[in-house]
């Protein structure tokens, strides 16, 4: 996938960053190779990194005591049927499905 860098970061309200990688794309390619792929990581890294916070904050905000997830439920202590929430924890049955007719 090919990212638009400039737009990513103007999304993340880093204006300044933004006119500053438009003006080395406007200088060429060759100008930005070495550069894109750190600028790329580093963009990724921002974003996973704000993903957590807000997660974090969330839970902050809703009084949850710890977070909880599948990764460290104990199916052997529980009647629920391990293989169905693990399938319906895929999200599988939200896709769109083909329509017959």
């Amino acid at each position: 996938m090919k990212r638009d860098v400039s737009t990513e970061l103007k999304e993340l309200r880093l204006h300044g960053m933004a006119g500053a990688w438009t003006d080395l794309m406007a200088q060429g390619e060759s100008s930005t190779a070495s550069s894109k792929w750190l600028i790329e990581h580093l963009l990724q890294a921002e974003h996973t990194d704000r993903a957590m916070r807000s997660v974090r904050h969330q839970m902050s905000a809703a009084k949850f005591p710890i977070h909880r997830d599948l990764a460290g439920f104990d199916f052997a202590c529980s009647k629920v049927d391990q293989a169905l929430v693990k399938r319906l924890a895929t999200l599988a049955f939200t896709a769109p499905q083909n329509e017959v007719g």
